[in-house]
């Protein structure tokens, strides 16, 4: 049967065609489109055709711009409409490979060994798999030569052997500041399962460790792809285990020992005619092997050229090789922007980048000014002020002539080369006014979703309200977290360059709205920087307590991602003595607060206590209530450890009742009132173990057991079975405190070992001496 939308689009193609006196031969030369395809789009017979093939025929036509977006407005009809973007993107998954993959034989060949061989190693009774090095291998070479495609094309082939999965983390190599180790260390932790706060909780060191811990029990393929050099890469090297690490990079890392080298230069020619059949077609490639020959050379046997030349060809399967191969020499001659070495590649992109309709040239020069290394297309319909289902449209004709890449699910990435190419057209053919414009727009739109996100955890915010005209999904607190982890390079970026234009109105509002979101993703490596920014902004903006409020998250952001007490201390006392000046009870009340933490964390919980009461008093009496309850945590937290346990129960009592009054309901966002609930009974039950009070202990752990592993606070999952181990053995529950000490060992790998030991060493005593000491340690 025949789709309406085929049969409306065929007859305005023919309407076009015949008002134009073209034969359906006649607009196959122009078009390079083959006659009968054109026919069967005509008479309906086709599927909606591929964008690419739509500007072919439109350039065969001759259409204006207008007329053009008409036709492609009929074929997309079929499509149903796109809603906001709502998509999950797989933390530092591989991507899919390309499908038709073709050549590299004796690169692969080699790597597959190197894999086939640890596997043997790994696999072999009389080697322990802990004792055995793991491979790495370096592939290097030329931008362009395909090392990301053949490390992801091993990754996908030795799929079912590596049982733990497979992982690539781009190093950013050729960026001003490529990815550092701690950050990449940071990434694969997440990827492999270890919770944002286990994470945040470790220095750069422990971190490393816990990483090589991880990685000396994972059989998995990690890919760390475009590496700057040896510095980068050689602590991530594992040193045990079942790990097989493929280094990309456009250097031969020549300091790294013990690794197997895999170059990767040029096609050769049987590789190069292959790449064309997989694409092009057999049939077309070997009727024309010279000019097939002539098209491989001028591409310089680059995989990256002949594949953008010969999308080109694919849309135009009615034009000749030896057509193909004249255009590629014409563009040569007439532009000659972007080289790789010795090798000019720049004819294939020219000659792909010509033939593209007005507005996917734009979107591809647009697309240089993508601060990240990939992104949704909401930002990509934003840069080019239009809609959704449009970007995807000129997206997928930029996919089709091999100008941009996937990147994970829905999200699209340029190569670097690219890139360079994109960035050079948009300096010769856009003004520097409408440029600035351009990022002006895009600075704009992805500052003003990251406070929309940001907020979705405030309390007095939660839900944007609705607006059919945004672009991405905020109905959720989950939809928010994907966002702002996903475009975080691309925002992030954004919040820099209007620090650096002076926007600092702009710059506090986007450090506002993420204070309550932060504690989500205290790992990410962004906060330092982002609060120390905002406390700058705030000083430009001569505000004492707007400057008091950035410096007591700064307080927060120095210790809780980077452990710099003294610098944490130093700005929670400037906050103190602004607030103070001021007369702000509130900011005044929250310098409290981080004190009385760092203090808690220096080993002086009595004074951390104080000062957690003085908190409290100062919140009590400005009638903030989320406030409150933090300091009300804290409190806890410091008098157990200070041994004032009677006044922590105390306070936990105040907690419990002010979560439990009818008239806060409406005051404590929902997910404030859950973990303030969580916290105040984990750091309530360090007081009931010191009194020896076992029934409380349980009474306060066991309806937590299983919370903070689900929001991934492991060290402190594994603490609560430890507790209730110890409660339930001296109430004589020795089989409920087995099963306690059992989930432990479950968490291996995602807790401290010394838990683990500890698990190991009470489940083989007797039970008499299961219930002594177990260190008390709050601040874990």
């Amino acid at each position: 049967m025949e789709s309406r939308s085929g049969t409306r689009f065929g007859r305005r193609l023919r309407e076009l065609r015949q008002s134009r006196g073209l034969t359906l031969e006649e607009l196959a030369e122009a078009s390079g489109v083959s006659g009968r395809a054109i026919g069967d789009m005509e008479r309906g017979r086709s599927l909606r055709p591929r964008r690419g093939t739509i500007a072919a025929l439109a350039q065969g036509l001759g259409l204006d711009e207008s007329i053009h977006a008409d036709l492609l407005a009929i074929a997309r009809a079929s499509r149903p409409v796109a809603g906001p973007s709502d998509s999950v993107v797989p933390p530092h998954q591989v991507p899919r490979g390309v499908r038709d993959f073709v050549g590299r034989r004796a690169e692969l060949d080699l790597l597959r060994d190197v894999a086939q061989r640890h596997l043997a190693d790994t696999d072999a009774p009389d080697r322990g798999r802990y004792a055995v090095a793991p491979p790495v291998a370096v592939v290097f070479g030329s931008p362009g030569s395909g090392k990301t495609t053949l490390a992801i094309r091993l990754a996908e082939e030795c799929g079912t052997s590596f049982t733990d999965g497979a992982f690539l983390v781009d190093m950013r190599g050729l960026d001003a500041r490529p990815l550092s180790v701690d950050d990449a260390v940071v990434r694969l932790l997440g990827a492999w399962g270890v919770g944002d706060l286990d994470v945040a909780q470790l220095n750069s060191e422990e971190r490393l460790a816990r990483y090589h811990a991880m990685a000396a029990d994972l059989r998995a393929v990690v890919i760390l792809d475009n590496a700057a050099g040896e510095a980068q890469v050689r602590p991530l090297l594992p040193r045990t285990g079942g790990v097989l690490m493929v280094v990309t990079s456009r250097r031969t890392l020549a300091g790294l020992e013990g690794v197997q080298r895999v170059e990767l230069g040029a096609l050769s020619e049987p590789e190069s005619a292959s790449l064309l059949r997989a694409v092009v077609g057999a049939g077309r490639v070997d009727a024309e092997p010279e000019a097939a020959r002539s098209v491989t050379e001028l591409c310089g046997h680059l995989p990256l050229a002949l594949r953008v030349a010969a999308n080109w060809a694919a849309t135009r399967s009615n034009w000749s090789l030896h057509r193909l191969a004249t255009r590629l020499n014409d563009e040569n001659r007439r532009l000659d922007l972007l080289s790789a070495g010795d090798l000019r590649v720049n004819s294939a992109f020219s000659l792909s980048y010509s033939r593209l309709a007005a507005g996917a040239a734009r979107m591809f020069r647009l697309l240089s000014l993508v601060p990240g290394g990939d992104f949704g297309v909401p930002l990509a319909a934003v840069l080019a002020d239009t809609t959704i289902p449009e970007a995807e449209d000129v997206l997928e004709e930029l996919l089709e002539a091999g100008l941009l890449a996937t990147h994970h699910e829905d999200r699209y990435r340029l190569h670097d080369l690219l890139c360079l190419y994109a960035r050079s057209r948009h300096q010769v053919e856009d003004s520097p006014q409408q440029s600035a414009a351009d990022a002006a727009r895009l600075r704009a739109w992805l500052l003003d979703t990251a406070v929309l996100a940001g907020r979705w955890y405030e309390p007095g915010y939660g839900a944007p309200a609705p607006d059919p005209l945004r672009l991405v999904a905020l109905d959720s607190r989950r939809q928010a977290f994907q966002w702002i982890k996903a475009e975080s390079d691309n925002w992030s970026a954004a919040f820099h360059a209007a620090a650096a234009e002076g926007e600092h109105a702009k710059v506090v509002e986007v450090a506002e709205a993420m204070h309550w979101f932060s504690d989500n993703w205290v790992s990410s490596g962004l906060w330092v920087d982002l609060y120390e920014r905002a406390a700058e902004a705030s000083a430009s903006l001569g505000d004492p307590v707007l400057e008091a409020t950035h410096l007591n998250y700064l307080a927060w952001a120095y210790w809780a991602c980077d452990r710099r007490h003294d610098d944490a201390v130093r700005a929670a006392e400037r906050a103190l003595v602004l607030a103070g000046t001021a007369g702000d009870v509130i900011q005044e009340a929250w310098a409290h607060t981080y004190l009385g933490s760092l203090l808690s964390r220096a080993g002086d919980p009595s004074r951390a206590a104080d000062s957690a009461r003085r908190a409290m008093d100062l919140f009590a009496k400005a009638d903030e209530i989320n406030g409150y309850l933090q300091a009300c945590n804290v409190a806890i937290d410091s008098l157990a450890s200070a041994d004032r346990t009677d006044e922590a129960i105390e306070t936990y009592g105040e907690v419990m009742a002010v979560l439990a009054d009818a008239r806060n309901i409406d005051r404590i966002p929902s997910n404030v009132r859950d973990v303030t609930a969580l916290i105040a009974a984990y750091h309530v039950s360090f007081a009931y173990v010191a009194r020896e009070d076992w029934r409380d202990v349980v009474d306060v752990l066991r309806p937590i057991g299983g919370r903070f592993e689900a929001l991934g606070w492991d060290k402190q999952e594994g603490k609560v079975h430890l507790y209730l181990a110890r409660a339930l053995t001296g109430l004589g529950e020795l089989a409920a405190a087995t099963a306690e000490l059992e989930h432990v060992l479950v968490l291996e790998g995602r807790v401290p070992p010394e838990l683990v030991e500890e698990a190991r060493s009470r489940l083989g005593a007797p039970a008499e001496e299961r219930s002594s000491s177990i260190g008390t340690d709050p601040a874990s």
